[in-house]
């Protein structure tokens, strides 16, 4: 019996796979992604009476090119008609997932062709790589919806206008898009480690596709320090995703979950990119942020070296969010009363996000001081809008 769910698991693995195989054949963005929603569509109506396709991305893959042809015939003329449908029949192969890597890594760099602002390059692979709707996307950026929908209007027209192509640039012209295209495995995978909405803590499939491309990427740029930096950070992350949650599904914090649950093989993986890194004499944020991960990944955490290196991280990454994280580890230094007077600081960058307040919740539990823990748990769970952190957040609270 297949439902909604069912539909709805498939876009999530399947969206950004089959959006790259169809922008290659249709050499339109808009379109493909037009295609690829309309084909979503068609299996909310015919999969529950027909049932799971054997291959569901095919099905899609399938579907949506044929309504990209209907509406070409509808909307083109006759010898362009003849021309395009012709071209998309011929392109009718199979979906070998070699050649699938291939269309995504294509599609990540045409959307982060340096014409294009960070941002809109950030955000438009966002939304066809990962599927994340826009409102997903404005809490990573912690702008506006409406920010982020002109972000991406103005991304595809440019790349319309531009012509710009889908491809995989020269060796040369890699290294001016290597920053943005980091950016967006970074981000996609953060929106995989903790789903900005929904019932789940975790995307599993946002995870395994931003640790596949950043393997991908490491291959292809073997001898960028911060590739293989942030490959390194996403393994050592991902290895304690078992630990992360207890048999019931809530939430465990990083100092109270059960190591022996952790994926050695995944952190040693992570550990040996970082010594790799270390060779290298190149320190970039992605390969500090991957050594602190390294430092919790022994036993017992090192915290004063995890203050250390988030001291070298402010200096490379002066954001709010790396000062929030600093201030944490300040905590398991100095105490929580030195972490709060940190974090008190940060309410004018971060007042707005759930992770400010569930801090100080933290720290004023510590320092006994339950009322303005509760409040602080409430201002936390009212801005969250994943269930999990909300169910752990009022869990808190209610412990007071």
């Amino acid at each position: 019996m297949v439902d909604q769910a069912d539909v709805a698991r498939v876009f999530r693995e399947e969206y950004g796979r089959a959006v790259a195989v169809l922008v290659r054949l249709l050499g339109d963005i808009d379109l493909a992604e037009e295609a690829v929603q309309e084909a979503f569509e068609a299996a909310v109506r015919r999969w529950p009476e027909s049932g799971l396709p054997p291959s569901p991305a095919g099905w899609i893959v399938t579907t949506a090119r044929n309504r990209a042809i209907d509406r070409h015939r509808r909307e083109s003329t006759r010898d362009e008609r003849q021309a395009e449908a012709s071209r998309l029949h011929v392109s009718d192969e199979p979906l070998e997932e070699g050649a699938v890597r291939d269309d995504r890594l294509r599609l990540i760099f045409t959307c982060c062709h340096p014409s294009l602002g960070t941002s809109a390059q950030v955000a438009l692979t966002l939304r066809l790589l990962g599927g994340l709707t826009t409102a997903e996307i404005a809490r990573l950026f912690l702008v506006p919806e409406p920010t982020v929908a002109q972000r991406l209007v103005r991304a595809k027209n440019k790349i319309r206008k531009a012509r710009i192509p889908y491809r995989v640039p020269q060796d040369a012209d890699l290294p001016d898009r290597l920053h943005a295209v980091l950016a967006v495995l970074y981000l996609i995978f953060t929106e995989g480690h903790t789903a900005t909405s929904g019932g789940a803590l975790v995307r599993g499939d946002l995870c395994a596709e931003a640790i596949r491309l950043a393997r991908q990427l490491a291959e292809l740029m073997p001898d960028e320090p911060e590739a293989l930096g942030l490959l390194a950070l996403m393994l050592l992350v991902e290895s304690r995703r078992a630990a992360r949650t207890a048999p019931d599904g809530s939430l465990v914090p990083l100092i109270e979950q059960d190591r022996s649950r952790w994926d050695d093989d995944l952190a040693e993986q992570g550990r040996d990119l970082v010594r790799r890194c270390l060779r290298r004499d190149r320190p970039g944020p992605y390969q500090v942020q991957a050594a602190i991960q390294a430092v919790h990944s022994e036993t017992p955490t090192d915290w004063r070296q995890v203050v250390a290196l988030y001291d070298h991280l402010l200096a490379l990454a002066p954001t709010p969010m790396v000062a929030l994280n600093r201030a944490i580890a300040v905590g398991e230094v100095d105490g929580p009363g030195a972490a709060l007077v940190l974090v008190d600081g940060l309410r004018t960058a971060l007042g707005d996000h759930h992770l400010f307040h569930a801090t100080r919740a933290e720290l004023l539990r510590r320092l006994g001081r339950a009322d303005e823990a509760a409040t602080a748990y409430v201002d936390a769970a009212d801005r969250t809008r994943n269930a999990v952190e909300r169910d752990f957040l009022d869990r808190r609270r209610g412990e007071l």
